[in-house]
């Protein structure tokens, strides 16, 4: 999935640097992941650690971390399940096709006429085959994240989903075809959240010995800018807003001035976690220096940088750059106690 944000690219860079302070040996080590997003760091850190904790506040990335991170065990025949969606009579009736598709009388051109009658025939069925308890809750999230990549490929978008493209793109005019959200097979019993960040990090069960966090930068939300893909895992019905159909959605306390050094803090004041590391880059709403200053007074402080290019969806949104790269910050911090 291509998604703001997402570290994958930097993946190596991030482990470089908490083995820099950690070790390479992390098997007895717990491992959080509080703002995972599409669970990438989580993933890269799944076979080496002793347990994940990821969680997210956006519906449709618990889904993917849901599925990619505790789901760890076989699941039998996974494959006749997706065969099955993939070979369904098309309703025309659900709410995608009507919100946000070709011809579904909104003028919202997120898919083509067929994909969109595609995703709700789908995502009816999943939700048929889990209400019966034909399937386990392991599988459900396995065919949600599924139909979630799967709806991303031939999404009309500019990657983001804060506005549709006029016309179908090549990539959109192709047929969804549903491929399996394969998750990695481990012993290790791994959790996976969808609670507020601040919150769940004050819980009592909560706790472990690294901490990653990679909170939004900038004042985007991603409420907004993935709001489809949280209306296909959720598939609620609700009044859409405006030219793009946008639900309400709670804004993050991480992508204002007024509120973010508040909830930054907060939050490393709260966490039971003796090594704390933060991605940010130096061109988000806190400065470097002050999140240094933050960080110092609940422990020992360090930091690691790298130059990276842009996120591709920046050029795709004709926003203009200074330059095509952006340099990215890991914050540490040994806490006290």
């Amino acid at each position: 999935m291509n998604y703001i944000g997402s570290k994958q690219k930097l993946s190596d860079f991030i482990k470089t640097t908490i083995y820099s302070v950690v070790g390479y040996d992390l098997s007895d080590k717990i491992f959080c992941d509080l703002f995972a997003g599409t669970g990438a760091i989580s993933r890269a850190f799944k076979h080496e650690v002793k347990k994940i904790i990821a969680n997210d506040f956006e519906y449709y990335s618990y889904v993917l971390i849901r599925n990619y991170i505790e789901n760890h065990r076989e699941i039998p025949h996974i494959l006749t399940y997706i065969d099955e969606l993939n070979r369904l009579p098309l309703i025309d009736t659900g709410f995608i096709f009507k919100q946000y598709s070709v011809n579904g009388g909104c003028g919202r051109l997120y898919f083509s006429e067929q994909n969109g009658k595609k995703i709700d025939t789908m995502r009816q069925k999943i939700e048929d085959w889990y209400i019966r308890q034909a399937i386990s809750e392991d599988l459900y999230f396995f065919l949600l994240a599924s139909l979630l990549e799967s709806a991303d490929k031939i999404a009309n978008t500019a990657s983001v989903y804060g506005a549709f493209l006029k016309k179908l793109k090549k990539t959109a005019q192709k047929a969804l075809v549903l491929e399996p959200a394969l998750f990695s097979i481990n012993s290790n019993t791994h959790r996976a959240f969808n609670v507020d960040s601040n919150q769940l990090i004050k819980q009592n069960d909560i706790f472990g010995d690294i901490l990653y966090v990679d909170p939004p930068y900038n004042t985007r939300q991603y409420g907004a800018n993935y709001h489809v893909l949280n209306t296909i895992a959720q598939y609620h019905s609700f009044e859409p807003h405006g030219k793009t159909g946008l639900p309400v959605y709670k804004k993050s306390r991480y992508c204002s001035y007024t509120t973010v050094l508040h909830a930054f803090e907060d939050l490393l004041k709260h966490a039971h976690f003796k090594y704390i590391f933060v991605s940010y880059n130096n061109e988000g709403l806190m400065q470097a220096a002050t999140v240094k200053k933050i960080m110092k007074k609940y422990g020992k402080y360090g930091c690691a940088s790298k130059i990276y290019q842009r996120f591709k969806a920046d050029k795709d949104e004709n926003r203009f750059f200074e330059s095509e790269t952006t340099q990215e910050y890991v914050h540490i911090l040994e806490k006290y106690g």
